[in-house]
């Protein structure tokens, strides 16, 4: 004997299937996401595997490909450079106003002496 209880209805199984594929859709839709973060972000993933001479780098080529870096600090990285020659160290880069070693380690493996 078929209890009322134990023997799902169609609308039943039609909700069962509903609630499936929204889960699955759950999971496509946080991998489609995924997806579009890493693609967001590849801009900037792409500076930083790119060198940047920083003895001969304008203030903009600085700014754009060292992170943490804006125009008021790529501008005194110039200064700098230019009151005082060359940067010979990478760890120099430490002296400059407001560049700590905190910023030269993030950006050490993009920087160029030559």
């Amino acid at each position: 004997m078929n209890s009322p209880l134990m023997t799902p209805t169609f609308d039943t199984a039609s909700q069962l299937t509903h609630a499936r594929e929204g889960r699955h859709f759950g999971l496509a839709a946080k991998a489609l996401a995924i997806c579009i973060l890493l693609l967001g972000l590849s801009p900037f993933v792409s500076w930083a595997s790119e060198p940047v001479n920083i003895n001969l780098a304008s203030a903009e080529v600085l700014e754009e490909s060292l992170q943490g870096v804006g125009l008021v600090k790529a501008h005194r990285f110039v200064e700098y450079r230019e009151a005082r020659g060359p940067f010979e160290y990478i760890d120099e880069l430490a002296a400059v106003q407001g560049i700590g070693f905190a910023t030269v380690e993030k950006n050490r493996s993009v920087i160029r002496l030559q």
